[in-house]
């Protein structure tokens, strides 16, 4: 018990939805032997332990109840049902800035904010220097904060709360607003809080941060906690709830448009001699929705294997990922600078065109080093004007089995031990958002790249191909290009 931070047990919340103002005075004089409310619950039996020095992430849709849980917690709501035990002082990120008062300077909301948190004048004097290196906003510091922008009110927030030295720290998107320099410094700040035995819970919308920063994580869906684990399967199972709900509605869509056709030839049989449609149209409508039919009871029945490391609506599905060196044998180890192929065969179970074969590389510690497929390709090709075979364009049809090749010339990962994630996606437009996931396959294989300490020796994630010279007239020789 002594190594936990955070202890929720059995939590649940409740809010009480009045439809009519007098109904809130009518349930006060009743004292409960009536109900004159309606119930919202946004969670629902919800437990969970952080230990020290640990980083949990929290992951759902809008309305889960993330930031809900994180405001019990810090103790800004108490729950209707369970416990929460927090051992330790908080600092919590949430809504930041929302408590500064507009007419003052960032500097008196400093103070202020800071001893609201339980800081003492004296530490926050001794605080102030590093407060304002780190909010960064130079003059504006002693400006109103309500001549400063909502990223410079995060700035001076964020700073002021990460000089608690708390036991726990929560973050709710609050690293979302600010630049790429600022969100860079508020990651090492949390990571040098988290080496000190901080415990963090850290929700973003951002999974791929989640994915990386995280040991653990947990899925939030509709109040209840759907997944608990390491990051990556809590990841997978986040993208995978995504994909189902946006494939329901699919289904939905296509029953309704189904309906809609059977509905017009219904009244096509009822009146065959509207002008201008003769007999053909009758046969043409039953076609098109004997096809949508046919499509949208395929989609229904379809299913893997329940694997917890793929998912999709399985139009195409992918049966092996195989890494081959450059003699095309089948090979595993690599080192820095090697030619390495990695082929993705796969299987089309219904005609189709607008396919994209993609793959992910990832190093253990889950962070993605390169991400590109077929239409990447397709892209370039486009936009330059040059010729060339457009993946995209190809047709498929039902029961071809397919192999893409994927072709590194020269690697450039630094040592490490990588792994390949392959999907089959359908590309609906030339806008990379417009897609739909057929299969994605994680762990689909793997491979470990060494480094020549003698003749290849570099630190990194990648190889640069850096070269060094010496300058004996720097200006001269830099402009001459060497």
């Amino acid at each position: 018990m002594d190594e936990l931070a955070i202890d929720v047990r059995n939590l649940s919340k409740r809010y009480e939805l009045y439809a009519k103002p007098q109904h809130r005075l009518m349930q006060m004089l009743f004292r409960g032997r009536r109900q004159f409310f309606g119930e919202f619950w946004p969670l629902r039996d919800i437990s969970f332990e952080v230990k020290k020095g640990e980083a949990v992430g929290i992951v759902g849709r809008n309305g889960a109840g993330k930031s809900t849980l994180l405001q019990i917690i810090a103790g800004v709501l108490l729950p209707t049902q369970g416990e929460v035990t927090v051992r330790g002082r908080v600092a919590a990120l949430l809504e930041l800035g929302s408590g500064f008062n507009p007419e003052f300077t960032g500097r008196e909301n400093a103070y202020l904010n800071g001893s609201i948190l339980g800081l003492s004048r004296a530490e926050m004097d001794a605080a102030m220097p590093e407060i304002i290196r780190f909010a960064g906003i130079g003059e504006f510091f002693d400006q109103p904060v309500k001549h400063y922008s909502s990223g410079m009110m995060v700035r001076v927030a964020f700073a002021v709360q990460v000089q608690l030295n708390p036991d726990v720290l929560i973050v709710d998107e609050a690293l979302a607003v600010g630049d790429a320099l600022f969100q860079k410094r508020c990651y090492q700040r949390i990571r040098e809080l988290r080496e000190r035995g901080v415990a963090i819970l850290f929700v973003s919308h951002d999974i791929e941060s989640v994915r990386t920063f995280t040991d653990r994580a947990l899925l939030l869906d509709k109040g209840r906690l759907a997944v608990a684990g390491p990051s990556s399967e809590v990841v997978l199972a986040y993208r995978k709830l995504l994909h189902d709900e946006e494939n329901r509605a699919k289904q939905g869509e296509i029953a309704e448009h189904k309906a809609a056709l059977q509905a017009r030839a219904a009244s096509v049989e009822v009146a065959p001699a509207v002008a201008g449609t003769g007999e053909e149209e009758p046969a043409s409508i039953a076609s098109e929705t004997s096809v949508v039919s046919e499509a949208a009871e395929r989609a229904m029945d379809q299913s893997h294997d329940g694997t917890k490391f793929e998912f999709g609506s399985l139009e195409a599905m992918i049966t092996d990922v195989t890494v081959f060196d450059g003699q095309n044998e089948e090979c595993t180890t690599f080192y820095t600078g090697d030619k390495i192929k990695i082929a993705v065969k796969f299987v089309i179970r219904e005609d189709m065109d607008k396919l994209y074969v993609n793959l992910r590389i990832r190093n253990k510690e889950g962070i993605k080093m390169y991400s590109w497929g077929t239409f990447n390709q397709d892209a370039e090709l486009i936009a330059h004007r040059r010729d060339g075979f457009i993946f995209w364009n190809q047709k498929f049809r039902a029961g071809e089995e397919h192999t893409v090749v994927f072709t590194m010339d020269a690697c450039v990962l630094g040592e490490n031990f990588y792994e390949v994630q392959a999907s089959l996606i359908h590309q609906q437009s030339m806008n990379f958002a417009d897609q739909a996931i057929l299969h994605w396959m994680d762990e689909a294989a793997f491979f470990m790249i060494r480094a020549r300490v003698d003749t290849h020796f570099f630190g990194g994630v990648c190889d640069l191909h850096m070269h060094a010279n010496l300058l004996s007239d720097g200006r001269a020789e830099l402009a001459r290009g060497a």
